[in-house]
């Protein structure tokens, strides 16, 4: 079936049963309609690395963990598990009603071959380092090791063990990631890198893959072979690509969308008193920052300027007359929020604008730059209403503070994901990161030196010898003090500048019920459900 056919009958889907198909007592079944700031780079499981691809894996997928309506961590592929004493082998069991989406069985081969996938060096994969506590991985990662090495096995069809190398706390979260999950090895085998595309894709979440029109819509249908189908209450889901947050409000207010995946900023007042409870606002593990190049001059040995960037940035102006919805201003690496740790914030903190301000000029001198010598860097950003504002308002405060006009470079979003990647020719950019997990390990192992999510490539040992250190620590109270030390030793050498920490902001439907606000801002769609027509 060709896209445009596609197109044509999702669309059509869409106007019988979408948000007022409720009146229309023929049809019985309601298309859940969700938006999506950006279009996927792939559903690939092990090579995807962004929220929105995540966003819909979760629905698709399943690893041996999950997080419940209730944001606890729960067994989901796995229905139980075994720790040995010293905190160093799981042993988890299968469900035994697992099947993928075409019905065949998901066997502990599976979770093997997608975490050996995950691994290898010839899959290139972003989130390689989630797995980096198992036995062999690091080794593996590095080209070291053959991936046959890697601490998982099959005992048998339905038992799986995983060795790690140190005791780790949050290893259940980082099993609910869409990383981790298996991998359907005959579609793997047939189809190779494409296994993942429409037609292809074999999956073993609540729902399955029925349609992509890249850049527009990625239409799911209920698995019926989900070993918890009974308990999920919506047939079919339409993930809609947005790019710009005021058009997706336009198609919320038109009844074209139950839940959006933001609320533009110039209209929060306006969205706040015309909605009312619909609006959910609530704190959210990500960082929104700008990111340094540190591969190439003019910040690879220039601490001094990286610092000056940071303290001319007004983060309070920023998000009181900027963002406005609630945001944090960023003094730290790590969000607020995860129990029984602190965040490390910059020590610039605790002084006025007025002191940073001239601070960041004697900085900017001591870099080697002046008025008559003015800084010349490319900020890149990816292609939003929100970027755009945000950018140009650290534009026009550094060019208040230091004098310097920056280019600004409005990039695609996979454009701007492949030059962070290569290096090449960023020097400035635009990104930000979100919690996997509620851990500050998911913040700060970002930054470790073989980590290939380290976009600004970051290098310094002894934050890493802490993070290690901090790796093998059973005692939570030593861990907390080791974590917070390799913050400060990371802030104190500005590879990043945080700008703020997000808030989690949706537009709800009032008919879809089983909507929880949580720090991950984890909205799997077999949790929800409508309302009954009354």
């Amino acid at each position: 079936m060709n896209a445009i056919r596609i197109l044509a009958l999702v669309i059509s889907f869409a106007l019988v049963a979408g948000c007022g198909g409720k009146d229309d007592v023929s049809e019985p079944v309601r298309t859940l309609q969700r938006a999506l700031p950006a279009d996927p780079e792939t559903l690939d499981v092990q090579v995807a690395r962004s929220t929105q691809a995540a966003d819909v894996q979760r629905d698709i997928g399943e690893g041996l963990f999950t997080y419940s309506t209730d944001n606890e961590v729960v067994p989901a592929a796995a229905e139980r598990f075994e720790m040995s004493e010293d905190g160093l082998t799981y042993t988890f069991y299968l469900r035994e009603a697992l099947r993928w989406s075409n019905g065949d069985p998901v066997t502990a081969e599976h979770f093997v071959a997608g975490m050996r996938r995950l691994v290898d060096p010839a899959t290139a994969a972003f989130n390689a380092g989630m797995l980096i506590d198992l036995e062999n991985a690091e080794g593996i990662i590095s080209g070291d090791i053959p991936v046959s090495m890697l601490g998982v096995e099959a005992v048998d069809e339905r038992t799986l063990v995983l060795r790690l190398v140190r005791p780790t706390a949050y290893l259940t979260g980082i099993l609910t990631h869409p990383s981790t999950f298996p991998v359907h090895t005959p579609s793997l085998t047939e189809h190779g890198d494409d296994h993942a595309k429409p037609g292809r894709l074999v999956s073993n979440g609540a729902y399955r893959l029925d349609a992509w029109i890249p850049g527009s819509l990625i239409a799911l249908k209920r698995n019926e072979h989900y070993w918890n189908n009974e308990a999920t209450a919506i047939d079919a889901v339409n993930w809609h690509v947005i790019v710009q947050a005021s058009a997706e409000l336009n198609r919320y207010r038109a009844g074209e969308l139950d839940i959006t995946s933001t609320v533009p900023s110039d209209s929060f007042a306006q969205v706040r008193d015309e909605f009312g409870d619909q609006l959910h606002v609530g704190p959210f593990l990500a960082v929104y920052y700008l990111g340094f190049n540190l591969t190439k001059p003019p910040f690879e040995d220039n601490r001094a300027l990286r610092r000056a960037l940071s303290m001319a940035i007004d983060r309070e102006g920023l998000t009181d007359k900027v963002t406005a919805r609630g945001e944090t201003p960023a003094y730290s690496w790590v969000p607020p929020g995860i129990s029984g740790y602190e965040p490390v914030e910059m020590g610039f903190a605790a002084l006025g604008k007025e002191e940073r301000d001239q601070l960041a000029r004697r900085l900017y001198k001591e870099a080697g730059y002046s008025e008559d010598n003015p800084l010349e860097i490319e900020v890149r950003y990816n292609t939003s209403d929100t970027n755009r504002r945000i950018i140009v308002a650290v534009q026009s405060m550094w060019r208040e503070v230091l004098g310097f006009e920056a280019t600004l470079v409005n990039e695609e979003f996979q454009v701007l994901m492949d030059n962070m990647r290569a290096a090449e020719i960023t020097q400035v950019f635009r990104s930000s990161w979100v919690g996997d997990y509620t851990d500050p390990h998911t913040f700060l192992y970002v930054l470790q030196s073989d980590n290939a999510q380290n976009m600004p490539r970051y290098r310094n040992a002894d934050f890493d010898d802490f993070m290690a250190r901090a790796g093998a620590q059973t005692d939570p109270k030593q861990r907390k003090l080791l974590l917070e030390e390799a913050e400060r030793i990371m802030l104190a050498d500005y590879p990043v500048i945080p700008l703020y920490f997000f808030v989690t902001r949706h537009l709800v439907h009032p008919d879809v019920e089983g909507w929880g606000d949580n720090p991950l801002d984890y909205h799997y769609s077999q949790h929800l459900s409508f309302k009954a027509a009354e």
